[in-house]
């Protein structure tokens, strides 16, 4: 008897070194059957991909245009190695962020090679938008939140706005340095537990992507893309999409529309399912945690086979 669940796949600020090697991937990425992703990866990075997740530097990792493609890779084999070990029947997907696009890989709707490909051009286009910061609010209602955000905006060159709203306690603001610090201190000042400055020079989900999204139009037109064979939840929309043209609108307003990873887990919750994290780190883990979901499991967890297969 199958294995049901719903299978979330995480975003930029998951990725490590040894992401492979920790995740118990090796193997299965140097395989005649996955060495392909590998190497188009590392064409499209420049660099031998599988040395630079293993070996670093750390801060060449953490470049945006190459983060996105080694994450979506590395999530994509830990959803490989999690079909191989198991007899598994994922009801839904969903992705944080650019985890999306690995849901939509792991749904058939894009082949990974061309997924590679759009998320390298997708950090491409996020490195050229203009500069701008993201901050951790903690703490505060995303109401109140959203309301600073408005009062600190100021004009065209002076934008913040709620990016992603992950969970009760914790929102993320993003857009131009001076409005987001302007935010951040109004949020102390209406209460906030705490705010954190994240170490990203990309206003990630705010209008300063609005030009990004607008150029990423024509790569999505030149991809073929299919209607998943399973039901994926998209961060813009908090439902399914019943056309191709629609996931690719979805995809474009992702760029600039914020996270809706607060509702996502309320869907979760009336699923009665048990929950994957799968790709590397736990920061899924966390938020499920922080919206009041149970039952939740990550692929990075060293003792992850052993806990699902004894779950229920």
């Amino acid at each position: 008897m199958s294995f049901s669940a719903f299978l979330a796949f995480p975003g930029q600020g998951s990725q490590h070194l040894s992401m492979l090697s920790k995740g118990g991937l090796s193997k299965i990425a140097l395989s005649s059957e996955y060495s392909p992703a590998l190497e188009c990866c590392s064409d499209l990075i420049s660099h031998d991909a599988y040395k630079l997740i293993e070996e670093g530097p750390e801060e060449l990792i953490n470049q945006t245009s190459i983060t996105q493609p080694l994450l979506l890779l590395c999530s994509y084999l830990h959803f490989q190695k999690l079909l191989d070990c198991m007899d598994i029947a994922p009801l839904y997907y969903a992705g944080h962020s650019l985890g999306e696009y690995t849901a939509l890989v792991a749904g058939n709707s894009i082949p990974v090679n061309e997924a590679l490909k759009l998320v390298r051009k997708r950090g491409e286009l996020m490195e050229l938008a203009p500069k701008g910061s993201m901050s951790a609010i903690m703490g505060l209602e995303y109401n109140i939140i959203s309301d600073i955000c408005l009062a600190a905006s100021t004009g065209e060159n002076s934008h913040v706005q709620c990016a992603n709203l992950n969970s009760p306690n914790q929102t993320v603001i993003s857009g131009h340095d001076d409005a987001v610090n302007k935010a951040q201190d109004l949020c102390l000042s209406e209460g906030a537990k705490r705010v954190i400055k994240l170490k990203v020079s990309i206003a990630s989900h705010s209008k300063l992507m609005l030009k990004a999204a607008d150029e990423f139009q024509q790569p999505l037109e030149d991809v073929e893309i299919n209607l998943p064979d399973t039901k994926i939840i998209h961060n813009a929309s908090v439902n399914t999409a019943s056309s191709c043209d629609e996931i690719r609108s979805l995809l474009v307003s992702q760029l600039h529309s914020p996270v809706r990873w607060v509702e996502i887990c309320k869907l979760i919750s009336t699923l009665n399912l048990p929950i994957i994290e799968c790709g590397p780190g736990k920061v899924l883990s966390g938020l499920f945690k922080a919206n009041k979901l149970e039952n939740y499991f990550s692929t990075s967890d060293e003792d992850f086979y052993e806990k699902i297969n004894n779950y229920g």
